[in-house]
């Protein structure tokens, strides 16, 4: 399966989703022969549902019918980021400041591409991380968000206990 981030698309479709009242997190094709957008969106709370799914779904389908953006045929796929969400914006490096990441780099820093780490937050426009794993010397590593080939939370008990945090707070079920 190819997958491809499609930023030319991302000011096509985030007016979209933001007038339905979502935020766009990640939008990507993927498939071969198959093509699938991928829609990962929140609320602006941060939240989404089923409802919120289904509601952004036919946004998208609406907008779609009327304006054919993407040539070809393709299917939509509209999901939420889950807690264990991908970090696509410097915002989220901020946002999740404390959490511990994966992160795979586009170019070699400190001799590496692949960190797991905590995130630190921003500097300017570079991410600040401190690894956690065997091979980390205890310095934090600092590279420019550019460089950021795939970033994702890692699950753990602090992200779980914060996200029930949230919806208690939020009146969504936990």
């Amino acid at each position: 399966m190819v997958v491809t981030a499609v930023a030319r698309l991302e000011p096509i479709f985030e007016p979209v989703i933001e007038q339905a009242g979502f935020k766009l997190v990640r939008l990507r094709m993927m498939g071969g022969a198959q093509q699938t957008l991928q829609v990962m969106a929140e609320r602006p709370d941060g939240s989404m549902d089923v409802e919120g799914c289904t509601t952004l779904s036919h946004a998208l389908l609406d907008f779609i019918e009327a304006n054919d953006p993407v040539p070809g045929e393709y299917e939509i796929e509209v999901s939420s980021p889950g807690i264990d969400r991908p970090l696509t914006r410097p915002m989220d490096f901020t946002r999740w400041s404390g959490h511990e990441a994966k992160i795979e780099l586009t170019e070699m820093i400190d001799g590496r591409k692949r960190f797991r780490a905590v995130l630190l937050g921003m500097e300017g426009g570079d991410v600040v991380i401190r690894p956690v794993d065997n091979r980390a010397d205890g310095n934090d590593v600092k590279f420019p968000f550019r460089s950021l080939a795939n970033a994702k939370l890692v699950l753990t008990e602090k992200l779980i206990a914060e996200d029930l945090k949230a919806r208690k707070g939020s009146g969504a079920p936990a």
